[in-house]
């Protein structure tokens, strides 16, 4: 366990090691994360500040991978208005945004949502519990907005973000596997989400963790100028 004194709120804001536990990312290694004390009265204004430092949330645990000596996992934030879309993005907007309703739903949870997620953890992630989802998704001290993706007249995805003081946090996304990939729905929910920053104002959208030996996590670097937090600095990745 380490602590440091948060000087704003003057709190102790304690760090706690998780036990080891098989990486979901690289098959074959050991991860363990850095959380916050769960006692903390976390808030918006200092979630905004740890994920500058490389936290994330789940639900309401604000963690940062831990596992050295592997150092895979890299937090990463897309400079809004800086964002440039590369031709197979800009030809993904150009049809989606004609096809796809997209909705903002700042009043919480819906259970519609419940059985979207269902089918999408059975299709990428077989066997894996769906119990918790509402609390997975949100907090009761984060300004969580769902971002819902209509296509003829369904729902078939939502994008949970959290809203921070100059940045927006994309926490999951989740989509009906059979159209969500035909259509390219997740690179279209980044897309949306960069726009729905620059409406904010936000500076950065800070869409998750960077692994580049694991595809699944490595598509981040597709979105440009990106930066990822380095041995304590933001820097600019390359693909």
């Amino acid at each position: 366990m380490q602590s440091i004194i948060y000087m704003e709120s003057l709190q102790p804001l304690q760090f706690f090691s998780t036990a080891q536990f098989p990486c979901s990312y690289i098959p074959g290694r050991i991860a363990r994360n850095c959380v916050i004390d769960p006692d903390f009265d976390m808030d918006n204004k200092v979630y905004a500040d740890l994920i500058k430092c490389g936290f994330r949330r789940s639900g309401s645990q604000v963690y940062r991978p831990q596992c050295a000596p592997c150092k895979e996992c890299i937090s990463t934030r897309i400079i809004v208005d800086e964002y440039m879309p590369n031709r197979s993005q800009r030809r993904n907007w150009k049809k989606n945004y004609s096809e796809v309703t997209v909705l903002v739903n700042d009043q919480g949870f819906k259970e519609e949502y419940r059985e979207l997620y269902e089918q999408y953890v059975q299709d990428r992630h077989a066997n894996t519990s769906t119990d918790g989802v509402e609390e997975f998704f949100g907090s009761e001290w984060c300004n969580t907005h769902y971002l819902e993706f209509h296509w003829d007249k369904r729902l078939i995805g939502v994008a949970v973000v959290d809203v921070l003081e100059n940045e927006l946090s994309a926490v999951y996304t989740l989509f009906e596997p059979g159209i969500g990939n035909k259509i390219g729905l997740g690179t279209f929910a980044i897309m949306w989400e960069l726009e729905y920053a620059k409406t904010l104002k936000k500076k950065y959208l800070y869409p998750g963790y960077w692994i580049e030996d694991c595809k699944k996590m490595n598509y981040k670097t597709n979105f440009k100028p990106i930066e990822g937090y380095v041995d304590g600095y933001w820097r600019m990745l390359k693909k």
